[in-house]
């Protein structure tokens, strides 16, 4: 059955996805082609959360099953680079003058079992971190996170920051958080908010070419 393990994924049936994961391995089927398709599972449950059919801890749960495939292939990897390709480096962090992390955490572990090497620089974090985050690692895509209103001027005042740094048009920046709108978007500069995690992932995905 063409696509079994990413149904199974997105049915979040744990102990069938890693019955066919080690039948597969053991059959000499392409490592990257197994976690390819466990993303495509993944992939599917984001949409099933958007439609309200799945909730937060469906989505945590089939990321958790993912990690477990990726541990399962890992032996594998050996001389195809590590875990395989990684789609793009992110840069997300909490604004300066908020705490809150629940759904930037979220968006970090999406993030990484979708495929992309996320630096998480925490929680009230200062202007001047994001640039430097920037120009280390090269990131192309920026993540704000704010959940106070106070929030939105920081992340204008980090989007600033960037683009006085000369890096605005080496970046896609996204912005994220309980209160955040279209409004806020305009209103901070950001290139698109999400409305959730899901969302998250979809903008870096259509940023770096990974998925539609």
């Amino acid at each position: 059955m063409a696509h079994e393990l990413a149904q199974l994924v997105s049915s979040l049936k744990e102990n069938e996805v890693l019955e066919i994961v080690q039948k597969k391995l053991a059959e000499g089927v392409d490592p990257l082609e197994i976690l390819a398709e466990a993303r495509e599972g993944l992939k599917i449950v984001g949409e099933k959360f958007s439609c309200g059919d799945y909730f937060i801890p469906d989505l945590v749960f089939s990321g958790e099953i993912v990690k477990s495939v990726t541990k399962l292939v890992k032996p594998y990897l050996k001389g195809k680079g590590g875990e395989g390709p990684r789609r793009g480096k992110v840069v997300i962090g909490t604004v300066k003058g908020d705490i809150h992390d629940i759904g930037k955490n979220m968006v970090v572990f999406l993030l990484d079992t979708s495929g992309y090497e996320v630096l998480d620089l925490g929680i009230d974090v200062p202007v001047e971190k994001f640039v430097q985050a920037v120009k280390e690692t090269g990131s192309k895509i920026v993540g704000l996170s704010g959940f106070l209103t106070l929030a939105f001027d920081s992340m204008k005042e980090t989007i600033e920051s960037i683009k006085k740094a000369g890096l605005r048009d080496k970046v896609k920046i996204m912005i994220g958080g309980g209160q955040i709108d279209e409004q806020v978007k305009v209103y901070t500069g950001a290139d698109a908010y999400g409305a959730d995690a899901m969302a998250a992932v979809k903008l870096a995905q259509q940023w770096t070419g990974g998925q539609p």
